[in-house]
């Protein structure tokens, strides 16, 4: 049990890795642990393969100046290798966003019969900021020529993106003087591939800033988009109590988990699994009914707005198939394990990709069409139920841990909880911090990595912060790890938060730390940040406020994106692991100091995860005291 205690924190986790480990089944500790030592150039961003001239590589112990083949320099090299990382990250998120848009474009026009418009408010507010006539038109009316708007800015050649405007005013002007207001989504991640090719863009401040600019086109951009587009088509989250871990696995029920990133499918899941045709069908195949989870970020966008359980995180995706119950794991896109198919191969469960963009070999595929998504998604669950009879009984170990959390919590139902349905408003929270009854906000966001203990990282920081009176919001894996932990109810915030924290959490009803949605839900804590400035009495801009942001356990090329869109829009971030730029100095030195005095903000890098909220924690107290804050009212 050792060995499984510091892989990961959470006992179902242990529980099921001790398993992995009696049946010889290698998880994604294993294939780190054989991958040692991993290359040294490529975790200093130090290697060069842009062309056929290479693979270039600078050596990072001498002082002597080396260059590429080409003559690329190390700063080149290393800034180049980072906005291609930006650029990958955008075109994720950006590209989840597009699909929203097509799925809201096909309901609008009346051939999508899954869908429809569920949060009218929202369309008609959307649709003015993109000067979209209401006015006696048809809510399917509105919509498409909203999503036409929208899927332009995907491709916009002249003018600006639309939702950046959203920013503070400030915040908008200094992005336009320093040249990185983004245009349109597409073009800057084109223009981030076509400046890191040989024999261009060699100057790595002028990179490093594109970079910028093509984070903030996927922030308040692809990222904006997908989130907005969702809530009008699958209904605003509210807050919403449910259940998290690998117990939410059922030993009696037909259990099926849809894992990666986009609604649009898991959404008519939800409504699928309800349908009498497959409860009747259940029954008869000897189950109780069917039993759905969720996992990783499609989970989030579920639980959110439907309290469907959370099996787990993106480190627990094997582990819910070794549990022996899983009868069929649907995926789409994003934190997929390739490594799925093996693990499945080892007992009964069937493995179903339905995206066209991700295909596995000798895996199930049925791709996924919005115009029959339900007909789609009963097909995949009676699959499902046609393998509930082929389960070994003897080979089920389902653990026991199983907690409550509450999610839903967006930026626009923060107004109404904090100022109740009548006067809807952020004073309170903006009275709170300048009170001293708050230090400040934290977002902390991000994946699972396995080179850190599975969980330790999200859950030590928040909890270091909530006790130093730090509201906190979280999203994606690291929402799921506090879930775990049980610090997703309002009962968390007398257990472990500090004194003014729960006066705050008390009279509002609240837990100390709010689940705001998946990973492209960030861009809701932009928004909410900037109504924080447009409340008033905490500065003109983000960069002014007691905030910081931080990824504990970040892994993936999107949250190189998502970190660098916060730094850009005026948040301190830190990060549990480098990005791969130590081999360069300056790049280092220009992310993690000098950008200060550009955009406002800045990186940092410590894998202690209380040390890491304590430096969000002095930043806190240095805005405060920048905005003459009231002192702390509990210290």
């Amino acid at each position: 049990m050792d060995k499984v205690k510091k892989r990961s924190v959470d006992r179902a986790s242990q529980y099921m890795l001790k398993r992995a480990e009696e049946e010889h089944i290698p998880t994604a500790w294993d294939r780190l642990e054989a991958m040692q030592p991993q290359c040294g150039f490529g975790q200093l961003g130090l290697c060069c393969r842009n062309c056929n001239m290479g693979p270039c590589r600078i050596d990072p112990f001498t002082e002597e100046e080396q260059t590429g083949v080409c003559g690329a320099s190390r700063d080149t090299i290393v800034a180049r290798n980072f906005i291609r990382m930006i650029a990958a990250g955008a075109a994720a998120h950006s590209d989840h966003g597009r699909d929203i848009t097509h799925a809201l474009w096909l309901a609008a026009q009346g051939k999508a019969d899954a869908y429809g418009i569920k949060d009218e408010e929202k369309l008609e507010a959307l649709a003015c900021e993109y000067e979209v006539k209401v006015d006696g038109r048809s809510k399917e009316e509105i919509a498409e020529e909203l999503a036409e708007k929208i899927f332009a800015d995907f491709g916009r050649q002249h003018g600006e993106l639309r939702m950046p405007l959203r920013a503070p005013e400030k915040r908008i002007k200094l992005w336009r003087e320093l040249g990185i207001m983004p245009r349109g989504v597409d073009r800057e991640i084109v223009e981030a591939m076509h400046r890191t090719h040989i024999g261009v863009d060699t100057d790595y401040k002028n990179v490093l800033m594109h970079g910028f600019r093509t984070a903030l086109s996927d922030g308040w951009g692809g990222s904006m988009i997908a989130t907005e587009l969702s809530d009008i088509l699958f209904k605003t989250p509210r807050p919403i109590p449910a259940r998290v871990n690998l117990g939410t696995l059922s030993p009696e029920e037909v259990n099926v988990v849809v894992h990666g990133h986009e609604p649009t499918l898991s959404d008519v899941v939800v409504d699928a699994v309800r349908d009498p045709e497959i409860v009747e069908l259940a029954r008869e195949k000897g189950a109780k009914g069917v039993n759905l989870v969720g996992m990783c970020c499609t989970a989030n966008e579920i639980l959110m707005r439907h309290g469907i359980p959370v099996a787990g995180n993106f480190l627990q995706q094997e582990l819910a198939i070794l549990t022996g119950a899983v009868d069929l794991m649907m995926v789409d896109v994003q934190c997929i394990m390739p490594a799925l198919s093996s693990v499945a191969s080892s007992f009964h469960t069937k493995l179903v990709t339905t995206s066209p963009k991700n295909k596995a070999p000798g895996v199930t595929h049925i791709e996924f069409r919005e115009e029959e998504a339900y007909e789609i998604a009963k097909k995949i669950i009676k699959m499902a139920i046609e393998n509930f009879p082929n389960r070994n009984g003897n080979e089920i170990r389902i653990p026991d841990e199983n907690q409550e959390l509450v999610a839903g919590f967006t930026a626009e139902n923060i107004y109404n909880f904090l100022g109740g349905t009548y006067r809807a408003t952020y004073r309170p929270l903006n009275d709170a911090i300048v009170q001293g009854r708050l230090r400040g906000l934290a977002g902390v966001v991000g994946c699972n990595n396995p080179k850190i203990k599975h969980n330790f990282g999200h859950i030590e920081m928040a909890k270091e912060l909530i006790k130093n009176d730090v509201l906190v919001v979280v999203t994606g894996c690291s929402a799921i790890a506090d879930a775990e932990a049980g610090l997703l109810t309002p009962e968390a915030a007398f257990k472990y938060a500090g004194k003014g924290l729960q006066e705050v959490c008390e009279a509002v009803g609240i837990p100390p730390i709010l689940h705001v949605g998946s990973c492209v839900d960030n861009s809701r804590i932009l928004i909410a940040l900037t109504n924080v400035v447009n409340e008033g009495g905490l500065g003109e801009d983000i960069s002014d406020l007691p905030v910081a942001g931080a990824a504990p356990e970040w892994m993936s090329e999107k949250a190189v994106s998502i970190g660098c869109y916060f730094v850009a829009s005026g948040v301190f971030t830190v990060l549990g692991s480098p990005f791969p730029i130590l081999g360069s100095k300056n790049v280092t030195s220009f992310l993690c100091d000098e950008v200060e005095d550009i955009l406002g903000a800045k990186f940092a890098f410590e894998a202690d995860p209380v040390k890491a909220a304590h430096l969000m924690i002095e930043h806190m107290d240095r805005k405060r005291k920048a905005l003459k804050l009231k002192p702390l009212m509990y210290q």
